[in-house]
Order: structure tokens, then sequence, then C-alpha cells
């Protein structure tokens, strides 16, 4: 059967946006120095003599916006983009979604008790699958305070993943890669506890990618969509903003 008719029918399914908008105002990670974004920096305009056009530069950190980070990112000497082929950027969707959870206890880890309920309720997640983290702190952007969600001491306070349940997606399930809404892999009193990004540390060590930063998994299906995640071809990148997307029926 011809592709074409396979697009025909996916035109006719639910299109889901991912990614956030950008602009110069955009928050970003507070270790990142000011002045690391420029964003639509005019250097050739219409009035040009040579050509009627307009030509932009960019200027941004690889962690900017809806992201993905290679394992180079946090493993040093380890793979960047390269060994990713386009077909590993178009993979099964799985939504975990711990909203309820969040909405109680802002510092919320995901158990293996919100895992064994999950399949318990849509099957076990496939292997090669996406497993995305729904806590609904994609509605904070881009108010940089509430992402961070700072307290009086400056120490943040957000939702994310554990360690436990990093390790048995990965060595049970065998996935793919995963994505979540805040800035960090980790939730902050994982973080905290491990003195350490451990949770990210651990889905990069493996030769896995995530994608931070998310927006509207609320949107979407616990199984059955599809992610498309596009990015520009840099070599050596350690990591690069996304325009991500989901498909489903």
């Amino acid at each position: 059967m011809s592709l074409w008719n396979t697009l025909d029918e996916l035109k006719n399914c639910h299109w889901v946006e991912l990614s956030h908008v950008l602009n110069n105002e955009s928050p970003f990670w507070s270790g990142i120095p000011e002045g690391s974004v420029e964003l639509c920096k005019t250097v050739f305009d219409y009035e040009n003599p040579m050509l009627r056009c307009r030509i932009h530069t960019f200027k941004f950190p690889g962690q900017f916006g809806t992201h993905i980070d290679f394992p180079n990112h946090f493993i040093e000497g380890g793979p960047g983009p390269e060994i990713f082929s386009v077909a590993d950027h178009v993979l099964p969707l799985v939504v975990i979604d711990i909203r309820d959870k969040v909405a109680k206890n802002p510092e919320y880890a995901i158990t293996m008790a919100d895992i064994e309920a999950f399949e318990a309720e849509h099957g076990t997640i496939p292997a090669g699958t996406f497993v995305a983290l729904c806590t609904g702190w994609c509605h904070r952007w881009p108010d940089n305070d509430a992402l961070n969600n700072f307290d009086e001491e400056g120490g943040e306070h957000a939702p994310g993943w554990s360690l436990p349940v990093l390790r048995f997606l990965i060595e049970e399930r065998n996935i793919a890669a995963i994505g979540h809404e805040t800035f960090d892999t980790d939730a902050s009193p994982e973080a905290v506890k491990e003195d350490d990004l451990a949770c990210e540390r651990l889905i990069l060590s493996t030769n896995r990618f995530q994608v931070e930063l998310m927006d509207n998994l609320d949107q979407l299906p616990a199984t059955g969509a599809l992610i498309f995640i596009a990015y520009p071809r840099i070599e050596g990148a350690t990591g690069l903003p996304v325009r991500a997307w989901a498909v489903f029926e």
C-alpha cells in the first residue's frame, strides 16, 4: 500500500503540538549565562540592494524551551545525536498522568505503585516506546518562577521521575526514551537526596534520549499515539530545541 494513503488517514486523526513557542523572553535553566538567547536578529534585510529578502540569525543554548538531550549532555565522552536515526524519532507514545498526585504535592516523584496501576489499566508498557510523564507543569510556561516553583530561600520544588521507576522502564520494559514537562528529569526531593540529577544521568547513560519542557501532554490518550520529534542536524550537539508533535485516532 502507498504511504500516501496512510498519510490521508493520519490527516484525519488528532494532531497535538508538544512544543512551547519560543521568543527572547522565554525562560531557561538558571545555570546558563544571561545573554545566551538572541532570536531572530536581522542580519540581511529587504532594503539590501543585493537581494530583497530577510535573513535572521539565532543564538540559544541547546537546552532551550522544549528540547532533546543526548547522552553526551551528562556523560563525558558519550555519543551525541549521531547515534539516533530518523526512525528513532518516530515512536509509540505512552503518557502516564500523575496530575492528581502533583496537585496535592508539587514535589511528587512517580512511584512503582503508579506504574503498576497504569499497567493494570492500560496493559504492559511496550518495548521501544517513548514514555512521557504528565504533571500539568506545562501550564506554568512561560513563568520562570512558577516553573521552578521557588521557595523563599530560592529552593526549587518540582515533580518528576524517580530512580526505581526509570530503572524499571529501562531494564524491564526496554523503553526507547522519556519526556516530561519540567526543567529537570528528577523530582526536586530526588535531586536533593542524590546530590545530583541522578535520574537524568541514568537515562542518558544508557544511550537513550529525553525531551524536556513538553507541552499539551494532558491532551493525549494514555496509549495509542505516535510522537514525532524534529531538530536541526548539528554535529556534536548535547541538546537542541525540538518541534515535537503527536498523532492519535
